[in-house]
């Protein structure tokens, strides 16, 4: 598959994940001071069912166009400290899988049963904080240079 494709598909499938996260962490935390608890609740329940049946497939799509992308840029990967396309893409991967890290994390606690309020917000947060890195260092990797 070419390079602009695989662009194009994984800029869509980040769309759908930092869309989703941007919503649940800037619009729907907001709201949960608005809306009585037991409506906040099912609120929840409602998007967390669309989420599971959703995001993987988005997760997939966006990890595979994203390895693909990085194979295209091996050589400047295999040698990250000679380039600042090089370090900041490695940063770049090193934050997404930390994102993925976070998935996987969320998803065993609510198989386990343990994914409280709680730890659902601080996931959230992080992978939020996480996500705003990544989108900074896939603009700063063509742009900064040293």
């Amino acid at each position: 598959m070419s390079y602009p494709v695989l662009l194009i598909i994984h800029l869509f499938a980040a769309l759908v994940f930092i869309g989703t996260v941007f919503f649940e962490v800037l619009i729907l935390e907001s709201v949960r001071k608005h809306v009585p608890r037991d409506m906040m609740r099912t609120l929840e329940m409602a998007i967390g069912v669309r989420a599971r049946q959703l995001m993987p497939w988005v997760l997939l799509v966006l990890y595979s166009a994203g390895i693909a992308m990085a194979w295209h840029h091996r050589a400047a990967l295999a040698h990250p400290f000679e380039s600042s396309f090089g370090l900041l893409l490695s940063i770049k991967i090193v934050l997404a899988l930390s994102v993925f890290g976070h998935f996987l994390t969320a998803m065993t606690l609510r198989r386990k049963g343990k994914l409280h309020s709680i730890h659902f917000q601080r996931i959230h947060l992080s992978v939020f904080c996480h996500m705003v890195g990544i989108v900074l260092l896939a603009k700063a990797m063509f742009y900064l240079h040293w």
